[in-house]
C-alpha cells in the first residue's frame, strides 16, 4: 500500500485485504479525517484489491487498467465472490492522469508482465512509483499465465521503466524477500531484470537440449542468480517454459 495525503484528501495505491485496509482507513482518519478521493489498483490480485470493499461509500473513484477490471471480475466471477468486490469506475488503456491537491498522479502501461493489466502509478511531483508486482525484490515472482503474463515483455516494460524514471525516482515494490525492502532505486530493477532475463537462457537452453517439462521444473536455481530467493521458482520455470515451447 501507498498512501499521499493531500488538502483534498487521502489516495491510496492499492488495498491489500479487507482487515488491512480498514486499518489503513483508521489510521488514516485519526491522522487527519479528510476524504479519500481516489484508491488506484496497481493489478487485479487479491492481494491488492480484495480490500477495496472496505473503501466502498469512502472512496470517490476506483482507478485500474482495463484489463485489471477484466481480471477482477473474471476472478470474482468464478469464485462467486462478486458481492465482496469494490470494481474500477475508471480505467485506462496506456496512461491516465489526474491532479489531487497540489500533486499530478500519472499512470502508465508497458504492456503485459506480472498479468496483462499491471499500472505503474507515478506521483510526479513526490517522484514516487508504484510499481505493484511488476517489482519483486530478491524474492521469486509470480508469472500468471492465466491472467496474460509475459516473461518476455515484462523484460521490455522493466526496460521502459527505466528509461522513463529518473535516478531520483523512490521506486515502490509489490513485493520483497525482506519485507523492509519494498522501495528501492534503479539497481534493484537492473537486478530483477537480469533474473528474468537469465530465466529465459536457462529455460531456452534446457528446452534444446531435449528436456521435459517434468525435468525444467526440478531445477532449483538459475545458474548465475545469487540473489532471488523464496519458495516460488516452480512458478518461474513453468511460465518460461510454456512462453517458450508454445510462443505464448
Amino acid at each position: 500500500m501507498a498512501y499521499l495525503k493531500t488538502k483534498e484528501g487521502w489516495v491510496v495505491v492499492d488495498s491489500e485485504f479487507p482487515e488491512q485496509a480498514q486499518h489503513l482507513i483508521d489510521a488514516l482518519k485519526k491522522t487527519d479525517d479528510k476524504p479519500f478521493p481516489l484508491l488506484i489498483n496497481t493489478h487485479h490480485h487479491g492481494d491488492h484489491t480484495s480490500g477495496n470493499i472496505a473503501f466502498k461509500g469512502l472512496a470517490g473513484h476506483v482507478v485500474a487498467h482495463e484489463n485489471s477490471l477484466k481480471n477482477q471480475k473474471a476472478v470474482a466471477e468464478k469464485a462467486k465472490t462478486e458481492d465482496k468486490q469494490l470494481y474500477p469506475d475508471i480505467t485506462f488503456t496506456d496512461s491516465w492522469k489526474q491532479k489531487v491537491g497540489g500533486e499530478s498522479i500519472r499512470a502508465y502501461y508497458f504492456g503485459p508482465g506480472h498479468t496483462d493489466g499491471d499500472g505503474l502509478i507515478h506521483f510526479e511531483n513526490a517522484n514516487v512509483l508504484h510499481m505493484g508486482d511488476l517489482m519483486s525484490n530478491r524474492r521469486y515472482p509470480n508469472v500468471d499465465k492465466s491472467a496474460g503474463a509475459s516473461v518476455k515483455n515484462w523484460i521490455v516494460a522493466l526496460d521502459k521503466t527505466l528509461s522513463t524514471f529518473d535516478n531520483k525516482t523512490i521506486f515502490v515494490f509489490g513485493h520483497a524477500f525482506d519485507p523492509e525492502k519494498i522501495t528501492g532505486g534503479k539497481e534493484d530493477i537492473k537486478a530483477f531484470k537480469d533474473y528474468l532475463e537469465k530465466l529465459l537462457v536457462f529455460v531456452g537452453g534446457e528446452v534444446k537440449a531435449g528436456k521435459s517439462k517434468e525435468e525444467v521444473l526440478k531445477a532449483t536455481a538459475i545458474p548465475g542468480v545469487t540473489e532471488w530467493q523464496g519458495d516460488g521458482i516452480i512458478r518461474s520455470l513453468q511460465a518460461a517454459y510454456d512462453e517458450i515451447t508454445t510462443g505464448k
